[in-house]
């Protein structure tokens, strides 16, 4: 995650009394799991954001995603949950992870492919 979100986070988090940015990382760092980026790429396939998900595995530049989008691919309960554990607004929950949610994914993929199970490139 950026320096700059991440003092963001911060600051919010101690205003509303939750480390936002811990629970948001965590999050993260769970999608980020080899079998994790392959169920990531399924529901951007099935919300039709197949292309953009593949532009951060792949060793391309990353296509932009919008918090609408990020809702789309993950889904109305990833959202809540996330809401739930950080005290923020949905909003600003969307709007976070589609900004280091791209970055993330392609520096977990390097050589522009999945992982395997084992965390190995596929």
């Amino acid at each position: 995650m950026s320096e700059f979100f991440q003092n963001i986070l911060g600051k919010v988090g101690s205003v509303l009394g939750v480390d936002a940015q811990n629970a948001i990382q965590q999050q993260v760092q769970s999608w980020l799991q080899p079998q994790n980026v392959q169920a990531l790429l399924d529901r951007a396939d099935q919300a039709g954001l197949g292309d953009k998900v593949r532009s951060w595995i792949s060793q391309s530049g990353n296509l932009p995603v919008t918090p609408d989008e990020i809702h789309n691919i993950l889904g109305s309960g990833a959202v809540h949950d996330l809401v739930e554990r950080t005290g923020l607004p949905a909003d600003s929950v969307l709007t976070a992870l589609a900004h280091f949610l791209p970055t993330a994914v392609n520096e977990k993929t390097p050589d522009g492919v999945l992982p395997d199970a084992q965390g190995k490139s596929a």
